[in-house]
């Protein structure tokens, strides 16, 4: 063991500014948990805050808007696993087909540019697009037809949703799919076109199975986190759409605890509940993994 240490010390080293990071912002938060368990108060020293044990859990699931807030979060959740996913997969084999690298280049920076704007940026160019007083709107005004209601409209959230997320996220998962079909051997094509395999064949028979573990990992990953589907999106389209539609949990945590009366407890114990969901979650999913052969995110003692 001091041997190992002396020989790999500069990559231990190298790893303490990633291990503070963690350290700061991560673990020393997470001890905070414990408020979800007590009466919390900033205005007392953190000792005189009494236990209360499940009373805020208690109350989290009592609250009228809790169970509304819960089914938005799985309806899209559901809706971004079942759509955006596969679209990025997708993305992924059409641009490993391309042939011309410089064709594949333009094409791959055109999709995976939007992934670096802002969600505030994105709402912004799709009211400018779609809204009731954008350039489609104006455009249709001019061969007399009537202005979009398509920003506006609660029946419609669910398809505008889809579409930015395509729009902003399918990039970053095509981009970790194309590395996954990078490290496939490319002898296995060849041969497979020797046999007189078609293409359909070949992605079915080498591609597919050879981003399998990638597809699962990052599959694992997304249960893991389906009670989080993000703030900003629903945040920013809330008064134009309406909360009924557009209230997630993370919106639910932020107007009832950061803004509201319910104080650091209540939100901390959405919190802990997400969490604990989540774990249980990527637990079970990556236990199906392995019974299924697959390797997970972590393989068995």
């Amino acid at each position: 063991m001091a041997q190992r240490f002396r020989h790999d010390w500069p990559l231990l080293l190298m790893t303490l500014p990633a291990m503070a990071q963690l350290a700061v912002f991560f673990y020393w938060p997470s001890a905070w948990n414990i408020i979800a368990f007590m009466d919390y108060s900033p205005h007392r020293p953190f000792w005189e805050n009494p236990l209360v044990g499940f009373a805020w859990f208690e109350r989290l699931f009592n609250n009228p808007y809790f169970l509304p807030a819960l089914l938005n979060t799985l309806k899209y959740s559901f809706a971004n696993l079942l759509f955006l996913f596969p679209l990025s997969i997708v993305l992924a084999l059409v641009m490993h087909s391309v042939v011309s690298t410089k064709v594949r280049s333009v094409f791959q920076s055109i999709v995976y540019l939007p992934y670096f704007f802002s969600w505030v940026l994105v709402v912004t160019v799709f009211v400018q697009t779609l809204g009731s007083d954008g350039l489609v709107s104006n455009w249709l005004l001019g061969f007399g037809g009537d202005r979009l209601s398509f920003m506006s409209n609660p029946d419609t959230f669910m398809f505008l949703a889809w579409l930015q997320w395509a729009w902003k996220d399918a990039g970053w998962g095509m981009i970790i799919f194309l590395a996954a079909l990078a490290s496939i051997n490319p002898s296995l094509y060849e041969a497979a076109a020797v046999d007189g395999a078609s293409r359909w064949r070949r992605m079915w028979h080498i591609t597919l199975p050879g981003i399998r573990p990638v597809i699962v990992l990052l599959l694992i990953l997304h249960i893991g986190g389906i009670l989080t589907v993000g703030f900003e999106q629903y945040q920013l389209q809330r008064d134009a759409i309406g909360y009924q539609t557009t209230e997630v949990l993370d919106t639910f945590i932020y107007y009832r605890s950061v803004i509201g009366t319910e104080g650091a407890s209540f939100g901390t114990a959405a919190g802990l509940f997400k969490g604990v969901i989540g774990l249980i979650l990527v637990l079970i999913a990556n236990n199906v993994a392995h019974r299924l052969g697959e390797q997970g995110i972590y393989q068995k003692s």
